[in-house]
């Protein structure tokens, strides 16, 4: 008769099921080539007067002081075979020289690509040889999330090799946003998985081994509460970033999210060439331009050219054939925009425009006439007046004015930053306020 414990010997011999490679193991096993380290170099040129004054004086013998460089440390996540990746938009923003390392030593140069403040969101490409490929997370479905399941954060801070800290998900969106807010936190989840600063950019996974979140911040006044960007949000900012308008400046008018490998559009925006192709929300893009199985960067590269193409779509489980025709941004989002909605002719008040009006400064956007009724009418803005900001966001250029119009719907609020000068004799009289208008 055998003994019972050399009965459990030769068992554990006979399966050889490591036990310690339990569900997390693997997940940070499958992940942990995707994450990496970015270090970031900011020059920042000091310049002194009284140096100044020496310089002049003494010519060469006098010594150039060195310009101040700053650094930064973080994690990423890298997001398709080609080299993109996340971070954080606060660990790279001014920096003038990004690095990242990876997990097997491996060190590249980043070049910035787009990136998102409010999202805190920051979209890199490693500069590679031709042909490289890297190892990608994958997504986890936008809205799969279980309130307690197990999840992971990952990062690689300092560069000293991968740091996992795992908990539990606590909360999938925190509180009520608060007036003015930057950042949107309103919509961060919460775990209580460990997150230094060293590991913000990096990723949130589930056990699946899928990308729920970016690391982006822990809660200073308590221990044991940590926050990232959801799935859902980083899909937006993606989509965004991936928009042939990022890429091309060119305006389709659809925002698309990545699905189970599929893009899907999540909404389409009206009087767009989306719209007029007939796109609709909930469709799922089957190909474009006859190649089928794109991403979202190849969703952008595709409709990048210009030309119109077709596409085809699934539409309540049937294919249907469209045809997309992008225009350049300018030739919608323009003055007509402003003029339309809120009654109000402008045009950028460039550097020659200001000294014709005898202005003392230039930028933002001369107002040139008033429409009687209109919203602009109705606050006494008037001729000869300078909107500055939209919204607390200094405006120089007419797209972006005309967007921030275009996407307000009736009965909106929009703050503009008015400045109006008055002259009289040899004195300049500035005065700066700020209306806020409803749009009808």
């Amino acid at each position: 008769m055998a003994w019972p414990h050399l009965m459990v010997l030769a068992a554990m011999a006979a399966d050889p099921i490591d036990v310690r490679r339990d569900a997390t193991v693997r997940a940070v096993e499958s992940v942990m080539p995707s994450v990496v380290n970015v270090s970031t170099e900011q020059v920042i040129a000091i310049r002194d007067p009284f140096e100044d004054l020496l310089r002049d004086f003494w010519g060469p013998h006098h010594g150039r002081r060195e310009p101040d460089v700053r650094y930064s440390l973080g994690s990423g996540v890298i997001i398709d075979d080609e080299g993109h990746l996340l971070t954080n938009d606060h660990v790279v923003r001014r920096a003038t020289r990004v690095r990242i390392k990876l997990s097997d030593g491996r060190e590249f140069e980043a070049e910035p690509v787009a990136s998102s403040t409010p999202h805190d969101l920051a979209l890199l490409k490693i500069k590679a040889p031709a042909g490289a490929k890297f190892r990608a997370v994958p997504f986890a479905a936008p809205d799969d999330l279980l309130l307690a399941e197990t999840v992971v954060a990952l990062g690689n801070p300092f560069g000293l090799g991968g740091s996992v800290s795992r908990g539990i998900l606590s909360s999938k969106e925190r509180r009520t946003p608060r007036e003015h807010e930057t950042l949107d936190v309103t919509h961060w989840l919460q775990t209580d998985a460990a997150i230094n600063p060293g590991n913000s950019g990096g990723p949130l996974i589930n056990l699946n081994g899928e990308l729920i979140g970016i690391n982006v911040a822990v809660f200073r006044d308590a221990q044991g509460i940590g926050f990232a960007i959801p799935i859902k949000r980083v899909n937006e900012a993606l989509s965004d970033f991936f928009s042939p308008e990022s890429m091309h400046g060119l305006w389709f008018g659809a925002r698309l999210t990545q699905v189970a490998g599929r893009l899907m559009v999540m909404r389409v925006e009206a009087e767009s060439p989306a719209a007029r192709a007939g796109l609709l929300g909930g469709d799922r893009i089957l190909g474009i331009n006859g190649k089928t199985g794109l991403k979202l960067i190849g969703w952008g590269r595709e409709l990048g050219t210009g030309k119109k193409v077709p596409l085809t779509v699934e539409r309540a489980g049937k294919p249907l054939a469209l045809f997309a025709a992008p225009v350049p941004e300018r030739d919608f989002f323009n003055a007509s925009i402003i003029k339309r909605r809120l009654g109000l002719a402008v045009r950028p008040l460039t550097r020659e425009l200001a000294e014709q009006m005898g202005q003392s400064f230039f930028g933002g956007f001369l107002v040139d006439g008033v429409d009687e009724g209109g919203a602009g009418w109705k606050l006494r803005i008037e001729r000869g007046q300078v909107i500055q900001s939209v919204d607390g966001q200094l405006v120089s250029d007419v797209v972006a004015f005309a967007k921030a119009v275009y996407a307000l719907a009736p009965g909106d609020k929009l703050r503009l930053g008015i400045v109006t000068e008055l002259r009289r004799g040899n004195f300049v009289q500035r005065h700066q306020g700020v209306a806020t208008l409803t749009v009808p």
